[in-house]
C-alpha cells in the first residue's frame, strides 16, 4: 500500500506524461464531457451560451467573415462555435478527438441543414489540401500542450493558413497561475462520478511548477478492476512569454485581448486572447 501511495503522490517533470486520448475517448468520461459542453449556464468544457454568442458576433466582425471565408476550429467539441459560424454563412471545418462530440455536432448540422466538414481525429494528425482564412483554438486548449506540441501545432497552423490568414487562440495568464494552489485531495467518486459509472476512489494532486509556470492536476482513479492516472497539464503565460514563443515559430501577434469576445486587454484578467498572423 505504501508503494501505491508513493506513486499517487509522485510529482512528475512538466509534461512528462500525456493522457489526453484516454480523457476524450473513454466511453463514460466522453459522455460526461459532452454534458458539460452542453450545459449553457457554466464555463467548464465550453463557455456559457451568452459568451459564445458575443464571441461569434465579434469573430464574424473582426475577421470580416462571409460566404467566401473558410474557418477551421481545432478542438471544436460538439460544434458550439462551428454551428453558429456556419449559420452566419462561412465555410466551416471542425476537428475534435471525441467521437461522441463529433457525432453530436454532425447531428445538429444535419438538423439545421448546415454543410460543415467535421473530422473526428487527433488534430496533430489532421491533413488537408484546404487553406483557411481563419483558424481558431478556443477554451485555452493551447495551454494543455507541451512546448514541443505547441511548436508542432503552430507549424501546422502556418501550413494550413492562406497567406493573409489569421489564428485566434486564448491562453491562461500569470494572474490565473498566481491564484492556483497546490493541494492533495481524496474523495469517493471524486467529481460526482465523472470518472466512472461504478464506485471508485479518486485522488487529486495539484502540483505547481513555479519556474515553468505550469500546473498539473493529476487524477488517480482506483476502481475495483483497474487503476488509472489522468494528467491535466496547463501552461500559463505572460504577454512577454507568449509573444516570445509565437515569434520563434514564424508568427507575429497582431493584438492582445482579454478574451475571444474582443474585450480590451486587462492585466488583471485570468486569460488572454491573441490574433496571430504569419510573420512577414
Amino acid at each position: 500500500m505504501f508503494k501505491e501511495l508513493e506513486e499517487i503522490n509522485y510529482r512528475p517533470k512538466p509534461f512528462h506524461f500525456y493522457s489526453a486520448e484516454e480523457l476524450w475517448t473513454d466511453e463514460h468520461t466522453s459522455k460526461k464531457m459532452l454534458e458539460f459542453h452542453l450545459n449553457e449556464s457554466i464555463d467548464v468544457s465550453s463557455r456559457n451560451i451568452d459568451f459564445i454568442n458575443r464571441s461569434v458576433d465579434w469573430i464574424r466582425s473582426q475577421f470580416d467573415l462571409n460566404k467566401s471565408k473558410s474557418i477551421c476550429d481545432f478542438g471544436c467539441g460538439p460544434g458550439l462555435y462551428t454551428t453558429r459560424l456556419a449559420e452566419k454563412g462561412s465555410q466551416v471545418t471542425g476537428i475534435d478527438f471525441s467521437k461522441r462530440s463529433i457525432d453530436y455536432a454532425k447531428k445538429v448540422a444535419a438538423e439545421k441543414g448546415l454543410e460543415i466538414d467535421y473530422v473526428q481525429q487527433n488534430y496533430f494528425e489532421f491533413e488537408t489540401k484546404k487553406k483557411f482564412d481563419l483558424i481558431t483554438m478556443i477554451m485555452c486548449d493551447f495551454c494543455a500542450l507541451s512546448p514541443e506540441q505547441r511548436k508542432q501545432l503552430l507549424k501546422k497552423f502556418y501550413n494550413l493558413l492562406k497567406s493573409n490568414g489569421s489564428v485566434l487562440l486564448d491562453v491562461y495568464s500569470l494572474k490565473s497561475f498566481d491564484q492556483r494552489k497546490e493541494q492533495s485531495l481524496y474523495e469517493i467518486n471524486l467529481l460526482d462520478g465523472f470518472w466512472s459509472p461504478e464506485k471508485y476512489y479518486g485522488f487529486l494532486n495539484t502540483f505547481k511548477y513555479d519556474a515553468e509556470k505550469v500546473i498539473l492536476d493529476k487524477y488517480t482513479i482506483v476502481e475495483e478492476n483497474r487503476m488509472r492516472v489522468v494528467y491535466n497539464w496547463l501552461q500559463y503565460f505572460s504577454r512577454e512569454s507568449l509573444r516570445s514563443e509565437i515569434e520563434r515559430n514564424d508568427f507575429r501577434i497582431e493584438k492582445f485581448y482579454s478574451d475571444v469576445a474582443g474585450s480590451e486587454f486587462d492585466s488583471e484578467s485570468g486569460e488572454m486572447a491573441v490574433i496571430l498572423n504569419k510573420a512577414i
